[in-house]
């Protein structure tokens, strides 16, 4: 039998990927194997390689389709085939996360281990809300309960001792107890005037708040159609929720955002939006594979034109395979199309001396033509997808501009992860018009491919090259990255909304302008 792999217990914290810590970042990004529950966001679940096996034992309260004795098993024999397993588990492992369950049938096995803290939601949650669990002028001690029902439906709590110590209390996985938990309160002689708050999807872009007494809540959570996952607080402090509501009052907070990206382009925007407080949905509706082609040899060209982020790691994945370095571009000019394509370069230690003011390779020819960087007397390479739009060759060839292009990546769609109903967006983001054209024929597979499997038929594989059918986008809203782009979203009879310079920080300061009106 070969060596074990190591199982790694990481705590995933309350679903927001910005809360995790930066060893689980790296453990998840890296993951051979990650058995992972109900709570982990998709955001989270994003991270993962490609190339991850991903199993989900999600439970979820009075439903547990993979048994806890299950999940043990599945630890044990992933490890023992010598993977390193990442064992991913909402908030901290061992704050009412069977962990120690975990680590004990992983030491009967021998499997070694390690265990990554996660932050918990009993305290993130609470911050979100603003809330602060301890404070000196209502509460010095903090007391994290679980609200998790016996077999038999009660709670065995000493309620008596909770009331005497006269902090703040939080109870988790608590909602469907939410009656007993109240009523034992009370008998104990803890006053109907006491503060206390629900909390929905803590630290989330959609979470809620009901705020009230122990004398109402009830009521003003079944108003509210509150829903699990959510927590329960009891506590003078939760007076302090209206006034120190700093994540209510981001300036997205509460807009729904469709970004529409390139599989490994595009997060970034997502990134920023949803710190703003906005609720992003990542839609990878296009990705790349690099293609096999030989180095070309660089001595004839002056300029080297990269039109995509994803052109540049295809280009220089090949390069360093074959033994070489930056060094081989040495002498040469470098031309990128867009902010993302020149941060692609600046990976590679590389600036480039030319990016238009938008995002479009036709606009790269034309502003470098006109500004007398290029004249007939240079020679351009193009490295770029297989499939590429005419615009760019189109105003060289006019320039009278010599050029040889070179695909190194080509492109296919993806419809797996396309959400339906666009409708309940706010906006749908654009950074490149490949990405319209990519949501277009996503759409199209995705109802095709709900025809075919109603008609129990064969499934079509969309690829670049094969024509899109055109839904109906009329009047949605979509935010653009350049002209090209806001073009194409036009055509499919969308209500465009371009930033004042084809970049992702336009883009964001674009709708926070919008917002502060």
């Amino acid at each position: 039998m070969g060596k074990s792999g190591k199982v790694y217990l990481v705590g995933a914290g309350p679903g927001n990927p910005d809360l995790l810590t930066v060893k689980a970042k790296a453990l998840i990004e890296g993951a051979q194997v990650v058995v992972y529950d109900r709570l982990i966001g998709r955001e989270i679940i994003g991270l993962l390689p490609e190339t991850a096996c991903k199993i989900n034992v999600g439970k979820e309260a009075g439903h547990h389709p993979v048994p806890q004795e299950e999940i043990n098993r599945i630890l044990v024999e992933e490890a023992l085939k010598g993977h390193d397993v990442v064992r991913l588990k909402g908030g901290d492992s061992f704050v009412f996360g069977r962990g120690g369950e975990e680590l004990e049938e992983l030491i009967r096995a021998g499997i070694a281990f390690e265990v990554v803290p996660g932050i918990t939601s009993a305290i993130a949650a609470a911050a979100y809300a603003g809330i602060p669990v301890t404070h000196r002028d209502y509460a010095s001690s903090l007391h994290i309960i679980t609200g998790h029902r016996k077999k038999d439906g009660k709670l065995d709590l000493d309620y008596g001792s909770l009331v005497r110590l006269k902090g703040t209390l939080i109870f988790l996985m608590s909602l469907a107890a939410l009656d007993q938990l109240i009523e034992g309160l009370l008998e104990a002689g803890m006053s109907p005037d006491m503060d206390c708050a629900l909390i929905e999807n803590g630290t989330r872009p959609y979470q809620r708040k009901v705020l009230g007494t122990l004398a109402n809540i009830e009521s003003l959570a079944a108003a509210q159609t509150v829903v699990s996952p959510a927590l329960f607080i009891v506590g003078r402090v939760c007076s302090l929720a209206d006034q120190f509501d700093w994540f209510g009052r981001l300036p997205l907070k509460g807009r729904r955002i469709l970004a529409v990206q390139h599989q490994k382009t595009g997060r970034r925007l997502a990134e920023a939006l949803g710190r703003l407080g906005a609720e992003v949905r990542l839609l990878p509706v296009m990705q790349t594979r690099p293609l096999a082609f030989d180095l070309p040899d660089l001595t004839p060209y002056t300029t080297l034109v990269f039109t995509s982020a994803n052109g540049v790691d295809a280009y220089f994945q090949q390069l360093l395979a074959a033994g070489q370095d930056c060094r081989l571009l040495a002498g040469k000019k470098l031309a990128a199309v867009g902010s993302q394509t020149a941060e692609a370069l600046a990976k590679y230690g590389l600036r480039p001396d030319f990016v238009p003011s938008f995002f479009q390779g036709e606009a790269l020819a034309r502003e470098m033509i006109g500004e007398n960087r290029l004249t007939p007397a240079d020679r351009l390479l193009l490295l770029q997808a297989k499939e590429v739009s005419p615009g760019l060759g189109q105003a060289l060839d006019e320039g009278g501009i010599p050029y040889d292009s070179l695909a190194v990546y080509e492109t296919f769609y993806n419809h797996r992860d396309f959400p339906g109903d666009l409708a309940g967006y706010d906006w749908i983001t654009f950074t490149a018009a490949s990405c319209v054209e990519g949501l277009a024929r996503c759409a199209a597979e995705a109802a095709s491919t709900a025809a075919a499997e109603a008609a129990d038929a064969p499934i079509a594989v969309a690829t670049a090259a094969t024509p899109a059918l055109r839904p109906d986008f009329s009047g949605l809203p979509a935010l653009c990255i350049g002209p090209t782009t806001a073009e194409k979203a036009r055509q499919l009879g969308m209500k465009v909304t371009l930033p004042p310079q084809a970049t992702i920080d336009s883009m964001i300061d674009t709708l926070l302008s919008i917002y502060a009106m």
